[in-house]
């Protein structure tokens, strides 16, 4: 269901439709602003926050957009294409990319279910809101007069610190569903407690709200698409893209990583030999390489049907459940490859300083997140084996 565009966004300059200009564009503005994300790997990595002057060139090259409704201004771009984006940006620093996926994705939910009037108030001023919040329902809403007042503790708050407005669930008091607000940053009160094993830069802090009012039409009690099109027809393949490009980007790293240094690394006492003319890692290059290309080709295969699939309605839910599976794959590979490399990098992979651990660090931590629990090979599974109509996410 769309529907017109709110008033306060008529006048705003349209992105290119065609999807091909539409991600040269979007790729450009990641070559951009490269050196800004680079500069701040560091000190977004130590702040365990993403630096506001990357958070301001994302938000200026349209990246945080991505993934919104293009009546609002957004890029709303091809599932396949958001993940060229994510994985030329995870290249650059993980943290960034992370927190580039997760705003682009919340903040494109939100603003194709919520009324125009919330939208209309969102777009007030002259700068596109960026979003931030948790998946998991959380806290109690009680209903008053006009909206809701909301109080609750949220956890995995990616991008909290930097973001215009937050995404607050709360499971309705007779558990049947979840309904979702929308709540200024300035009402809410960030619990500074992201100390992780990876995704440092990331900010995914914990989150409260302390009997704040919620107006009513900033609050969706069941799920609607208001605006938008196909990819919000997708269910899970509206996610599961990013995280993919992501684990992949990263395990591709680490062969680069490994395989650039193979022939200055020598195992053995004395001279010994290099890696590099070692047999067994010969194979374990050739398979790591096999194995995260057939990967991107299986994901780019499951988003090009599904994205097909839901361009007249809702997608199947099995065709949902088999992208959700496929980036659970490609993120267990992606640990898998990096992990078969780790052991060939020597003990300088160790240190603090080599990209190599915090790599690894960062998929461990990527494999933490709900899109990607192994909870998603089992509800494939029962849908192949006719056990199940429904894939639910847990």
């Amino acid at each position: 269901m769309t529907q017109s565009a709110p008033k306060a966004l008529i006048s705003a300059t349209p992105l290119p439709r065609e999807r091909s200009e539409l991600l040269r564009l979007l790729l450009r503005g990641v070559e951009d602003i490269a050196p800004v994300i680079q500069r701040n790997k560091t000190a977004s990595e130590r702040a365990r926050r993403l630096a506001p002057e990357v958070v301001e060139a994302m938000r200026d090259t349209g990246l945080l957009m991505m993934k919104s409704p293009y009546e609002v201004g957004g890029a709303e771009i091809h599932p396949v294409d958001q993940m060229e984006v994510v994985e030329a940006v995870t290249y650059l620093d993980s943290a960034a990319a992370w927190s580039m996926f997760i705003a682009a994705t919340v903040t494109g939910r939100a603003l194709s279910a919520l009324s125009d009037e919330a939208v209309n108030e969102l777009f007030a001023g002259d700068v596109f809101p960026i979003m931030a919040g948790s998946l998991k329902p959380s806290g109690s809403a009680t209903p008053v007069d006009g909206g809701f007042r909301i109080s609750g503790q949220w956890a995995w708050g990616s991008g909290v610190h930097h973001a215009d407005y937050v995404i607050v669930p709360v499971l309705k008091d007779d558990k049947t569903g979840v309904i979702t607000a929308v709540v200024p940053s300035a009402h809410v009160r960030i619990i500074d407690n992201w100390h992780a094993l990876g995704i440092n830069g990331s900010g995914s802090s914990d989150y409260a709200l302390d009997d704040v009012f919620v107006a009513g039409h900033f609050v969706n009690e069941t799920p609607i698409q208001r605006r938008g099109g196909t990819i919000f027809r997708m269910g899970y393949g509206f996610a599961a893209n990013e995280h993919a490009g992501f684990a992949n980007a990263l395990a591709r790293q680490a062969l680069r990583c490994v395989t650039e240094s193979a022939q200055a690394k020598k195992r053995g006492y004395g001279a010994g030999i290099s890696i590099a003319d070692r047999e067994i890692f010969q194979r374990t290059v050739a398979e790591s390489e096999l194995r995260l290309r057939a990967n991107k080709l299986l994901m780019t295969d499951v988003l090009e049907r599904l994205f097909d699939a839901s361009v007249g309605g809702e997608a199947p839910i099995a065709l949902q459940a088999e992208a959700r599976a496929a980036s659970v794959l490609c993120t267990d590979d992606a640990i898998a490859v990096t992990s078969a490399l780790f052991r060939y990098a020597g003990g300088s992979a160790v240190m603090l300083d080599d990209p190599l651990q915090r790599i690894l660090r960062d998929l461990y931590t990527a494999q933490s997140h709900l899109m990607v629990s192994d909870a998603a090979y089992e509800a494939l599974g029962k849908l192949r084996l006719g056990l199940t109509d429904k894939a639910p996410i847990r």
